[in-house]
């Protein structure tokens, strides 16, 4: 049964005949039960579903760098929403069944902070990986020294992520990451960003800097 929590013109909650009442991201919805096909599903609408699969798996493990960094917070689509769908069209590669992600082409972050010159991924000491950039001018409406980097890194053979958010200001011109030991010997994707510490949600896009071998 329905519950009609503010008077007859509010919102209600639960079940009432077909219709549910939810509330989500601050909205007072209302839905009706999904309606179940006999039909079989078509091989696009399989398709879709491993697609789907793919990107909402990978995407939900770093949720708090798409729920920091990807558009602004409070919005409908949510952050993650907007960053699977731009993900599905922009980030699938292969033929069904076997779809994988084209890392080049992930983004952790969106925005119109500017990014820093040269920015490069080195592994020279063990289990570590060193980011660099340089210093790209005076500091401007889209850029300070203050910025703080975030790096991504994901090992695809262990299925393992891991993340430094606001991890060294942009004056630092470097950031060494610690790996965990047994990263040695594999190879990681590396992913950088940055973030204004000035400017409430001004965030750059997030930067893909390769397949870097671990030493």
């Amino acid at each position: 049964m329905g519950l009609i929590e503010e008077g007859m013109f509010g919102a209600f909650r639960k079940r009432t005949g077909k219709l549910v009442g939810a509330r989500w991201r601050n909205l007072d919805v209302i839905r009706t039960l999904p309606r179940k096909s006999s039909k079989p599903p078509t091989q696009a609408q399989i398709d879709q579903h491993l697609r789907f699969a793919l990107i909402t798996s990978f995407f939900s493990r770093i949720s708090n760098l798409i729920d920091a960094y990807f558009g602004k917070g409070d919005s409908t689509p949510t952050q993650m929403n907007l960053a699977v769908s731009y993900h599905l069209k922009q980030a699938i590669t292969g033929v069904s069944p076997n779809f994988t992600i084209d890392y080049a082409k992930v983004r952790f972050s969106v925005g119109n902070l500017s990014l820093a010159d040269s920015l490069a991924a080195d592994s020279v000491t063990a289990a570590k990986v060193d980011f660099t950039w340089q210093d790209d001018g005076e500091d401007n409406k889209l850029k300070d020294a203050t910025d703080m980097v975030n790096v991504l890194i994901y090992n695809s053979t262990k299925d393992k992520f891991v993340i430094r958010m606001k991890a060294a200001p942009r004056s630092a011109l470097t950031y060494s990451l610690q790996l965990p030991p047994n990263f040695s010997g594999d190879s990681v994707h590396c992913f950088v960003s940055f973030t204004s510490v000035m400017k409430k949600q001004l965030h750059s896009r997030s930067e893909y800097l390769g397949l870097v071998p671990v030493l």
